[in-house]
């Protein structure tokens, strides 16, 4: 069986990003990944997922590390194995949409910084928002691949995904993912899915999916056996629960069959053997919550990604509300169909999630709306599969104007402002980028660099002031 008519899998390798962003908040450092990297260059991925989704943030944030730098450090290490990042379409990295000189010198830097694979992804699927940084994709050469959120809705047909897959192939797209974050893709209808969207494009499939609901490993089965190119897998250690499903048991999976990877276990299990004392160490510290790695079939019932119930669980707990999380999870879908029947990703997820808890918590709903709840009602997110509720727009926006353009068709270049605002700290191109998307927590971490390079050179001080003499 194994000779007759080969058809590999393919396998993209999160651990370095989404794996470590589902488990423990996105703290993997820098340092801690750079060691194992010459191994994991040697397996045979397809791809390796380090870049982009929260990594940007959280290293600015809680890491101190220049996002950039780390980039540059994979594309040293990683001689041949192709690196992928994930991209908010319009919204970049941040949570609001950029202008579009910045979504294309965005895409370009991170190209130039060592990017292959963009997956480039939109949490309305509004393929406006894609357009731009597709075609800047393409413009650097690099590899556009556009991902469907998918999620489950009465809009959310068969019909509907194939047409929206062939418009992604018609505006350039070299590839597509179906995006399962919340784990809602069953094993039969990831048959129906990948068949159906196998009959309608040319371009490759891939799949990645969550394993918060349980079953996540049967569905890659079914998409494989379906068709599928390529599917996301998380080194053991840093697999199931919130994360994906273990790339080891998937190549053993498929061992002997025509889908063989011929990855070598010898070598997955030194690079396994890698990452659990880090495992073992964010589970002592409380980084990695025991919960995350159990199954929760409430994903199902309330199609709610488990980033998004670690999320409700811990702001009703700063509320000390937390008997009300059922009411709660009740109404994350009342306010989704409210609000055009959004896929639940950031950042529809978060603002989803936070007007339910307000909307119970204050005992009447919409009575506090935050900004980002009305700027989805006002069209400043997109255009949604289905329209929104005209009673809850009405109470929350009165008669506010609705945008049905493009949003970012709104929003004129920003660069040469954001280059002035910034100018005092800027000491790569890239700097102007990171202040883009995180204004405050990237000037902070500029302040920090500016004061490490003081500690490195203490005779800098000195030398100030023996040329300023006070």
């Amino acid at each position: 069986m194994a000779g007759k008519g080969k058809k590999p899998i393919k396998i993209t390798e999160t651990i370095l990003r989404d794996a470590h962003q589902s488990l423990i908040a996105t703290r993997m450092t820098t340092e801690q990944m750079v060691p194992i990297i010459d191994k994991m260059d040697k397996v045979g991925y397809h791809s390796v997922e380090c870049w982009g989704g929260a990594t940007f943030d959280a290293s600015l944030r809680f890491l101190k590390e220049d996002p950039w730098d780390r980039l540059r450090k994979f594309r040293d290490g990683f001689k041949n194995t192709k690196l992928q990042m994930l991209f908010r379409g319009q919204n970049i990295l941040g949570y609001r949409p950029y202008a579009d000189d910045v979504v294309e010198y965005f895409v370009q830097k991170s190209i130039a910084n060592g990017i292959d694979i963009i997956r480039i992804f939109d949490c309305l699927n509004d393929l406006r928002n894609l357009q731009t940084a597709v075609t800047a994709a393409n413009k650097e050469k690099g590899h556009a691949q556009v991902a469907l959120s998918y999620t489950l809705g009465d809009a959310y047909t068969l019909d509907y995904w194939k047409e929206i897959a062939k418009r992604i192939e018609d505006m350039g797209a070299n590839s597509i993912c179906i995006k399962d974050m919340a784990g809602l893709l069953l094993p039969y209808t990831a048959t129906e899915l990948v068949t159906a969207l196998k009959e309608t494009v040319d371009i490759p499939i891939q799949l990645h999916t969550h394993y918060t609901s349980g079953v996540a490993s049967m569905t890659y089965l079914k998409a494989v056996e379906a068709g599928v190119d390529v599917i996301d897998t998380a080194m053991s250690p840093f697999a199931l629960g919130t994360s994906q499903p273990a790339t080891e048991v998937m190549v053993e999976t498929f061992k002997g069959t025509k889908y063989d990877t011929g990855f070598d276990q010898q070598l997955l299990a030194e690079i396994a053997d890698y990452f659990r004392p880090i495992r073992d160490e964010a589970l002592d510290s409380g980084l990695l919550n025991p919960k995350n790695l159990g199954v929760n079939i409430k994903t199902l019932l309330y199609q709610v990604p488990g980033g998004m119930l670690s999320n409700l669980t811990s702001q009703l707990k700063d509320l000390g509300a937390e008997d009300k999380y059922y009411e709660v999870l009740e109404e994350v879908p009342r306010v989704r169909k409210d609000l055009g029947e959004c896929p639940l990703v950031t950042p529809s997820s978060q603002i989803v999630g936070t007007q339910a808890v307000m909307n119970v918590i204050q005992g009447e709903r919409y009575k506090m709306v935050p900004q980002q709840t009305k700027d989805v009602l006002s069209g400043k997110y997109g255009a949604t599969v289905k329209p929104f509720n005209p009673e809850v727009q009405k109470k929350c926006i009165g008669n506010a104007e609705i945008i049905t353009c493009r949003p970012a068709d709104l929003i004129p270049d920003e660069l040469d402002t954001l280059r002035g605002e910034m100018a005092q700290w800027s000491e790569q191109d890239e700097d102007v980028l990171s202040y883009a998307l995180f204004p405050q927590v990237a000037t902070d971490f500029f302040k920090y660099r500016e004061a490490q390079k003081k500690k490195v050179d203490p005779n800098m001080a000195d030398n100030a002031n023996k040329a300023y003499p006070v």
